[in-house]
């Protein structure tokens, strides 16, 4: 009888969860150093009105890491000996770098403008309900945009099909909706209550959620938009 072949990593359950953990470790340090010089002025900028036009420009480079980072986990292969995570993470950056910008700069300019709005509706003389329609079309505007960052991420569409599939998906699929909605809220509330840097910190498992959450809606695209 011949020896048995011994693998240099094992296909186990702890090697498995060792590879996740790796590779969500990397993808979420690769996503702080891209947005590192847009976050840095963002934390040290007061709570004021004035700086949300400065902080949308901050932000703008958060739009192609997440996208880059949403990107890596999906590819991530299950074969062990292949992780190369940061390898996946520069290929889907470069990739999808155009077509996240044409979605995630014009989804900045619109919240800035209703954040705008609803923080200078006394100044401006408007009544205070007008804050509710304004809220509730900003947090709309963030769900489609959360939709069609995923599906510019993972998929190759137009980016006038990919707004017209997000805004459809918010229907099609409510799990999807309220997971992202939900998760907007940890983000927010670890924000307010404790830090700014502390959701910087998780990004990866945030991302990694977030991917997780969109499933239901990233696998009706597969199998009714593409061939």
């Amino acid at each position: 009888m011949s020896a048995p072949t011994w693998r240099e990593v094992g296909d186990g359950p702890l090697s498995r969860a060792a590879a996740a953990v790796y590779t969500v470790l990397v993808v979420g340090f690769l996503l702080v150093l891209t947005t590192l010089p847009g976050l840095v002025p963002v934390l040290l900028l007061g709570r004021d009105a004035s700086n949300l036009p400065l902080v949308a420009l901050c932000l703008v480079p958060v739009g192609p890491a997440v996208s880059a980072a949403l990107y890596a986990l999906h590819h991530q292969r299950p074969d062990l000996t292949d992780l190369r995570p940061a390898a996946r993470f520069r290929q889907g950056y470069r990739a999808n770098l155009a077509q996240v910008l044409r979605i995630w700069v014009p989804l900045l300019l619109w919240l800035t403008v209703i954040a705008v709005n609803l923080a200078h509706l006394s100044v401006a003389g408007v009544p205070t309900g007008w804050a509710v329609p304004l809220l509730a079309i900003g947090v709309a505007v963030t769900l489609a945009g959360g939709n069609a960052l995923v599906i510019a991420s993972l998929f190759t569409f137009r980016t006038r099909d990919v707004l017209r599939l997000a805004l459809y998906f918010l229907v099609r699929t409510p799990t999807v909706t309220v997971g992202t909605a939900l998760l907007l809220a940890a983000a927010g509330a670890l924000t307010v209550l404790v830090s700014e840097a502390l959701p910087v910190l998780l990004a990866g498992p945030f991302v990694l959620a977030y991917l997780r959450v969109a499933t239901p809606m990233t696998d009706l695209v597969r199998k009714d938009f593409t061939r």
